[in-house]
């Protein structure tokens, strides 16, 4: 039974007993090391800001679950994902992947397939969800990078989920917030993360 339908019935029933009430499934983010704070401290990262941020600005504000893993790729994740969707049973899922299948070299169409997959799995599970689009250096070439980027826009419009076309938008390449590696953001960086990603996920709250 689809969540809205489980809502309605329990609201109605709530006329004879008062006390009833629907629970608001959990956010869960499944990421990679953008999302696991990687090497800046506990609690800074933009998982973290994003859920003290529900818990100020959202009546009945839903729980925010952190399943990124440093190093994950779609395939990965894909595997997880059912039960995480089982135990979990969010209400939003955002999905903030594909950057270790770029550095993999993996084909644009196998990072496409597994995020589908990843799409119609959580639709089965009556969770809504924001894509958090991807970019590759100009070494990559043109072609690799917009096939990449059409992916994301596409399945986000054929799937209804939302999307932030560009994650890092503001911070990569930025003097101060990224580090030493040149991949991942510095703890300076988080705030702005946030700030990507709040207003494509607010409505779906």
């Amino acid at each position: 039974m689809r969540r809205g339908l489980a809502c309605a019935l329990l609201l109605a029933g709530s006329l004879l007993a008062p006390v009833l009430a629907c629970a608001r499934g959990p956010v869960l983010v499944l990421g990679d090391s953008l999302s696991a704070e990687h090497n800046i401290p506990a609690g800074s990262g933009w998982v973290s800001l994003l859920e003290r941020r529900i818990a100020a600005e959202v009546a009945s504000p839903p729980k925010v679950v952190n399943a990124s893993i440093s190093g994950e790729t779609t395939a990965g994740a894909l595997v997880r994902l059912p039960a995480l969707l089982e135990k979990h049973r969010p209400s939003v899922l955002l999905i903030e992947l594909g950057g270790n299948d770029a550095l993999r070299g993996l084909s644009p169409a196998q990072l496409r397939g597994n995020l589908e997959r990843m799409l119609v799995l959580a639709d089965d599970a009556g969770a809504k969800v924001l894509l958090l689009g991807i970019d590759v250096p100009p070494n990559y070439g043109p072609a690799y990078r917009e096939r990449l980027r059409r992916s994301y826009a596409e399945l986000s419009a054929a799937h209804a989920a939302g999307l932030v076309p560009f994650f890092l938008e503001g911070v990569a390449l930025q003097p101060g917030l990224m580090q030493a590696d040149g991949l991942h953001p510095t703890a300076k960086a988080q705030p702005r993360l946030l700030e990507n990603v709040w207003p494509a996920l607010e409505p779906l709250l």
